[in-house]
């Protein structure tokens, strides 16, 4: 169980879409924000109420200092779909934030109706290896991983073919906080939610990135592997961030699983 401490964070939220619709709810990466979903939106169900945050330390939202427990990312979550009125959503969660979603999903039934997990885990790499990371920049800052990020979050042809994606994600990861950056990477650290998770029986999708490097798929398959009646999909050409890579296909995937939500 997730057990939240400090009070929550008032995130920054966009809202937009009939209120009377249902809800798609949005959790985007480390380092990264609510725009990172962009390019996805114009290929969805324009029936939909589509709302994104971002997550403490990141975007918009307040940045407290460090560290932060995972429950209190999650309570974040739970109270701006509280103060929205939202019940009942599909939660879409990217690495952390597909962290963030199985922790809501746990916790707060009400909230989440059916979830779709990308580029994900119960637990993302080990300690040491966050630990490492955690040095590297408290001692030089963000601008020291992101290099290594974007040769792991992009596919090949991403990298060949448009760089203006990269250069866009290494911006907006250049901006985030270094405190929001640390107290988030010790948040991940932290975690391990395969008990928790491995008792969901909701609606899940499950999407891994043919060229993952953060999060390869066959990491992401074990995810799908342990919540029972999971649909897996695999985005080919991309890496740690299809819905940029690959908006088209990445909407295409969740307009279909929600599709079969319907008649479950």
């Amino acid at each position: 169980m997730i057990l939240p401490g400090e009070d929550p964070v008032r995130l920054h939220v966009v809202d937009e879409g009939p209120h009377d619709a249902p809800a798609l709810v949005f959790a985007h990466a480390l380092g990264a924000d609510l725009t990172m979903w962009d390019a996805v939106l114009p290929y969805l169900p324009n029936d939909l109420r589509v709302i994104r945050m971002d997550m403490r330390g990141h975007g918009q939202s307040p940045c407290p200092d460090g560290p932060y427990p995972m429950g209190d990312l999650v309570k974040d979550a739970a109270a701006a779909l509280d103060r929205f009125g939202v019940k009942d959503s599909a939660l879409v969660g990217i690495s952390i934030g597909g962290i963030i979603a199985q922790g809501l999903a746990a916790e707060r039934k009400d909230l989440v109706r059916a979830l779709i997990l990308s580029n994900t885990a119960v637990k993302i790499a080990t300690p040491a290896i966050w630990e490492e990371r955690v040095d590297i920049v408290r001692k030089e800052g963000v601008e020291a991983l992101v290099g290594p990020n974007m040769q792991r979050w992009f596919a090949r042809a991403t990298h060949r073919d448009r760089p203006e994606l990269i250069l866009n994600a290494a911006e907006i990861m250049r901006a985030t906080p270094e405190a929001g950056y640390l107290g988030c990477m010790a948040a991940i650290a932290d975690t391990d939610l395969y008990e928790s998770t491995a008792r969901l029986t909701l609606p899940t999708l499950v999407t891994a990135g043919s060229e993952d490097g953060s999060t390869p798929a066959d990491l992401v398959r074990e995810l799908a592997d342990l919540i029972p009646g999971t649909h897996f999909k695999l985005i080919r050409k991309s890496g740690h961030m299809g819905p940029v890579e690959q908006p088209e296909a990445y909407a295409a995937a969740i307009s279909e699983f929600l599709e079969i939500c319907k008649h479950v």
